[in-house]
């Protein structure tokens, strides 16, 4: 008998930083599951510009009103080792995972592939990105930042304060 629980969900990413997107899936989420798992990813790859406990941080801040809403639970977790080893630690029989453009979908079918290999007893689905959403993404968030621009219909206010202060 397994110890995941077909109703608790793991949405995993970097969330450097956690944009109006992230928020938008995560609400969206707690739909489908009885207590969402947020889980920050250590992904040094991708060379963040938030600490892994400032991105956590950030997570917790914004979720927090979205679990009030709903009244679904919202944990907060970092993590730095597989996906699926994750998902077991928190029990979670669901990984979420959230689509934006074509190129998400042919990464995250090989990842769903992989996952599945190593755990076929933990399921993902996939969250398309709503309209509003689909072409935000975290990479050309801090890029906008960076350059000066202005990010704050990206998103939310309290992460865009810390962005801000992060590049001065």
């Amino acid at each position: 008998m397994s110890d995941l629980h077909p109703r608790i969900g793991l949405y995993p990413g970097t969330f450097d930083p956690l944009t109006n997107g992230h928020l938008d899936v995560i609400g969206r989420a707690t739909a489908l599951v009885e207590q969402l798992v947020v889980a920050v990813a250590v992904n040094a790859s991708k060379q963040p510009l938030m600490s892994l406990e400032e991105r956590t941080d950030c997570v917790r801040e914004e979720v927090e009103p979205i679990s009030q809403r709903t009244g679904v639970p919202i944990a907060v977790v970092s993590f730095g080792n597989l996906l699926v080893q994750c998902a077991r630690e928190h029990g979670a029989g669901l990984i979420v995972r959230g689509l934006r453009v074509v190129s998400d979908y042919d990464y995250e079918v090989q990842m769903f592939g992989m996952n599945r290999r190593l755990d076929a007893g933990i399921e993902t689905v996939f969250l398309m990105a709503t309209e509003r959403h689909q072409f935000i993404s975290s990479r050309l968030v801090k890029e906008i930042a960076q350059l000066g621009g202005d990010i704050s219909s990206f998103v939310p206010q309290r992460t865009l304060g810390r962005i801000l202060q992060k590049i001065g």
